[in-house]
């Protein structure tokens, strides 16, 4: 008795929310009074009206996808609830039942507004939302939401095949992943999610990338093919591949300023090729890797100098570095295999090391790794981080770069840099992990005005139990 007098206020609870969400749309109270069906007359007015005549309120969409995830969460709690009564049991499969017709009627909508062309008004240079963020979330939390289509059915739950029955991952329904900036990023990813589905993607991993940096990561997954570049040919071999020019053929040149490969190269070009970190990282050459330093003067660390602390410990490993892959090709010769994690920043760094025959990881500095806890043997940086990035961000990255690393793996810390009186706060960062110093090297950096320093250092992840 004292469990049925339990589930009671449950019952009344759920039964209060359902009749509040079912308040929200007209249109819903209209399709539940069809036996939980929708007319399909509906959609033939529109589909034989012409373009310029469709008109849909995009707020339709916007409280079909509410109900959507407020019948989800009434599921889940249904789910959740350990009474066994028969009452409770018919209430969840009736708001199934309303949950599976939202998905139909959220998917039929989803494809007029993708066969409708997107209003002009709504498009802007890729640049203006990025500029002022604060606003975009404002809008946004004002009311604005995605007016593409395909959005809303990428980020729809996933039924399984069968209706209530859990998978293999133990979950009756899949919810595809999207970064929570993207709320920020509303015309932007619009425009990125605005194709034909199975068709050709558009040329725009610039938009992408974008995206991705000002933290709308993981982006949605799109249903369209990838361009490739019209004149491919087939790889070198991975015998010669690591260390021969990679052929231009085999990247698209669209959002580069450079258009060829010999234009990375050039000197002629320097000024003008859309990048200046590692301003040589595509003459492909070991320089500067395999010569011994002095210890007084440089901040450098031969590879052998490395391998040299653990021999025949380290296998496998992460190189987070603006890079085209020369490290890990070193790395690969000396039977070491390496993720190299770089972006796209005005060259085609990611194609250059996937043709050289290494494993490109397109990441942001903001993205969570996509290793699992205590499996890298070593992670390597260069490039990337210095005296730019603040100390929380750090932080956060540094201890995710501890998460991946094995204990008693090995973190290096290659040339960081930053002004003289800002060394000791980023070096207390790095004592912060309580890592052990294997190699530890602070000297000037003579390129500039004298009032910077480098830091390089191999530190040992400890044993936590």
């Amino acid at each position: 008795m004292q469990k049925e007098s339990s589930s009671k206020p449950v019952r009344c609870l759920l039964a209060a929310m359902l009749c509040a969400i079912l308040l929200v749309s007209p249109l819903t109270v209209f399709i539940f009074g069809f036996n939980v069906s929708y007319p399909q007359s509906i959609f033939a007015t529109f589909a034989n009206t012409s373009h310029d005549q469709i008109v849909l309120p995009h707020s339709l969409h916007r409280d079909i996808s509410r109900l959507q995830i407020q019948l989800g969460v009434l599921l889940e709690q249904l789910h959740n609830e350990s009474s066994d009564s028969k009452a409770i049991a018919k209430f969840s499969d009736q708001v199934l039942h309303i949950a599976i017709s939202l998905d139909k009627l959220a998917d039929s909508l989803s494809r007029l507004y993708r066969n409708s062309p997107p209003a002009k008004a709504e498009m802007s240079n890729v640049d203006e939302d990025f500029s002022d963020p604060e606003e975009a979330e404002e809008q946004f939390m004002g009311g604005k939401v995605f007016s593409s289509g395909e959005i809303h059915n990428y980020t729809s739950p996933k039924q399984n095949r069968l209706i209530g029955k859990k998978n293999f991952l133990g979950v009756e329904a899949v919810t595809p992943s999207i970064g929570l900036a993207c709320a920020n990023m509303v015309t932007n990813l619009d425009r990125f999610m605005s194709y034909k589905v199975h068709s050709t993607c558009p040329d725009d991993w610039e938009i992408a990338q974008k995206l991705i940096v000002h933290g709308c990561d993981p982006l949605p997954r799109r249903r369209c093919f990838t361009k490739s570049p019209p004149h491919y040919t087939k790889p070198f071999s991975i015998n010669s591949s690591l260390w021969t020019q990679p052929s231009g053929a085999n990247i698209l040149w669209n959002n580069y300023k450079c258009k060829d490969y010999s234009c990375l190269v050039s000197k002629e070009t320097k000024d003008r090729r859309g990048f200046f970190k590692c301003s040589d990282c595509f003459n492909l050459s070991k320089k500067g890797w395999d010569t011994p330093t002095n210890k007084s003067e440089s901040a450098e660390f031969t590879i052998d100098e490395f391998l040299g602390l653990k021999p025949e410990e380290i296998r496998i490993g992460l190189d987070f570095s603006l890079t085209t892959g020369t490290f890990a090709s070193i790395m690969r010769e000396k039977n070491v295999t390496i993720a190299s994690s770089t972006l796209n920043l005005g060259a085609p760094f990611n194609e250059v090391i996937a043709l050289r025959g290494l494993l490109p990881l397109y990441t942001s500095i903001g993205s969570r790794l996509p290793f699992f806890d205590n499996t890298l043997d070593m992670i390597h940086s260069t490039s990337f981080l210095d005296g730019w990035i603040g100390i929380e961000l750090l932080q956060f990255v540094l201890f995710d770069w501890d998460r991946v690393l094995r204990p008693k793996g090995l973190l290096w810390i290659d040339r960081f840099f930053c002004h003289k009186e800002d060394m000791k706060l980023y070096l207390d960062e790095f004592n912060r992990l309580g890592y052990k110093p294997l190699l530890w090297r602070v000297v000037p950096k003579t390129d500039k005005l004298g009032d910077e320093l480098f830091f390089s250092a191999v530190l040992e992840k400890p044993v936590r139990v």
